[in-house]
């Protein structure tokens, strides 16, 4: 396995810089209600997040299901239009774009998405698939298009007679590496994989991790890796967002969170990762109730309704992030 922690991939780190930069960035889905339909309320899904990949790392972002992870990735490639805050993009701000500029940064940025088997047409054929937006984007040439299509799919371990076949005469793995190739096509330098492996099996999920790590040393990639496996994660991120309810309530490399996780939901999740040695037993956290409505979150800290170590000033102070050293960053009263 690969070195975690502050390395980065393929680059030198005297190159590298801050290829994205997300502040406070917010995404609030609408309730409407009563009937003319007007507005009751509003999902806080992405509620105030803000950090920074460097040119050729992995940032992982982990978290239960629905606490905002996804379309955190989705709001950054402007898939959906952002409430607040900012995103930039190698100097340029994402959401402030015009469409004709947009189209042009599309290139760059890109997405896997989770589910190999729903986000691919069955109706198209493998080659029309991951060459379609090549050829929308005229990144080659008539002559070569065929030629680039082929080394794209070998890159992503398809062979070339792959090209006439269907998605459904594929399996869940191979299917994964379309997407990859899909994505990989235009040449990205961004890629967010939106759990990529979740859906495999484990066999199949080091493989694609695997080709990703291979991927990001040959290209220069630099991923946003969303995934609630943290086993998963350790090997592929150089750093790591913990999310809960649609913020970040820890940041640092993998290496620092890894040996020493300091928020409460941090250490639960990090008791819930199976030890391959029977011998050797994790002290296991159970979260107690379950997770508060996006759409109505509690005031002070939001982890504070299901926290074992709560005080008092958690049920009505917001904490704010604290650095505790080598760019640990975390939310939490304990550390006040």
């Amino acid at each position: 396995m690969q070195q975690t922690g502050t390395e980065i991939h393929g680059k030198d780190q005297a190159e590298s810089y801050d290829i994205l930069r997300v502040s406070h960035l917010k995404k609030y889905f609408p309730i409407k209600g009563g009937v003319f339909s007007h507005q009751v309320g509003q999902v806080k899904a992405v509620d105030d997040v803000s950090f920074t990949i460097r040119k050729g790392t992995t940032m992982g972002l982990v978290g239960e299901s629905g606490c905002g992870k996804s379309t955190t990735g989705r709001t950054i490639l402007r898939l959906m239009e952002k409430t607040d805050g900012e995103v930039i993009f190698d100097g340029q701000d994402v959401h402030a774009l015009s469409p004709k500029e947009l189209r042009r940064l599309r290139t760059r940025m890109q997405i896997v998405f989770q589910d190999p088997y729903s986000s691919l047409s069955p109706r198209l054929p493998v080659g029309e698939i991951i060459g379609e937006a090549v050829r929308e984007h005229g990144l080659v040439s008539k002559a070569e298009y065929q030629d680039y299509l082929t080394k794209v799919m070998n890159d992503c371990g398809l062979q070339s007679y792959h090209k006439d076949r269907y998605p459904h005469e594929f399996s869940g793995g191979q299917r994964q590496r379309i997407c990859i190739a899909r994505a990989l096509a235009l040449n990205p330098d961004f890629v967010v994989c939106d759990e990529p492996v979740s859906a495999l099996d484990v066999s199949v999920q080091a493989q694609i991790i695997n080709l990703l790590r291979e991927l990001q040393e040959k290209r220069g990639l630099t991923y946003l890796f969303i995934s609630h496996d943290l086993s998963v994660v350790e090997h592929i991120s150089d750093t790591i967002g913990v999310m809960y309810l649609g913020g970040l309530v820890e940041t640092g490399s993998t290496r620092e969170i890894f040996a020493n996780p300091l928020h409460p939901y941090t250490q639960a999740l990090f008791s819930a990762i199976p030890m391959p040695d029977p011998e050797i037993k994790r002290n296991r956290i159970i979260l107690e109730g379950s997770i508060p409505s996006p759409a109505n979150p509690p005031k002070g800290c939001k982890f504070h309704t299901r926290c074992r170590m709560c005080r008092e000033e958690c049920k009505t102070v917001e904490p704010k992030e604290k650095d505790m050293g080598s760019g640990h960053m975390v939310r939490c009263h304990l550390y006040d």
